[in-house]
């Protein structure tokens, strides 16, 4: 498996107020499977993690939204975190990284509250998605159709909705990418 994703780059896009889990293990799994991970946010050196609401540990930003290319990377991961989902969906650049890799059918993983940024950047039309239960009026009325389930593929989206999901969510993410990298 270390080598499945070798030559694979994901971009995990998050800001400060992300939930903990959400980024650390997708990327500690993809990391496992081979692929390189870079995190991409609106600013340089470090963001906040939560567990939660109690403080969490921060993580190292590898690049800034302005300076990412959404064609640099096979797939995007948006992990969830209220501050971070509400804030990452204000941000034109995100908006726009995510309406560019769903343009170019890469993967998107999103779990918890960060389906918020898919909401905002209009490209939940027409699919079928989880996410934290809370946010399943902002998916219909964005055109999108909520089920409760611990892991939902749909087309390159895959969804989950929350923390206790990641094992499925890791699982059937590094799945779609190795059969994008073999196809």
């Amino acid at each position: 498996m270390a080598s499945a994703l070798t030559g694979c780059k994901v971009a995990v896009l998050a800001v400060d107020g992300f939930e903990q889990a959400e980024l650390i293990e997708p990327q500690r799994a993809l990391r496992e499977a081979g692929a390189t991970v870079h995190v991409i946010s609106s600013k340089a050196g470090k963001i906040q993690g939560f567990r939660h609401v109690d403080k969490g540990d921060s993580v190292d930003v590898d690049t800034t939204f302005d300076r990412a290319a959404p064609n640099d990377y096979d797939a995007v991961v948006l992990p969830g975190g209220v501050v971070n989902g509400d804030a990452i969906r204000l941000l034109p650049q995100a908006q726009a990284f995510v309406k560019a890799a769903d343009q170019a059918n890469k993967p998107i993983a999103v779990i918890c509250h960060g389906t918020w940024l898919p909401v905002s950047a209009g490209i939940i039309k027409g699919r079928t998605v989880t996410s934290w239960p809370s946010l399943q009026d902002d998916i219909r009325n964005a055109g999108g159709t909520w089920v409760d389930k611990e892991v939902v593929e749909d087309g390159n989206f895959i969804t989950s909705r929350k923390p206790d999901d990641l094992p499925a969510f890791n699982r059937t993410l590094i799945a779609q990418l190795s059969k994008k990298k073999a196809a």
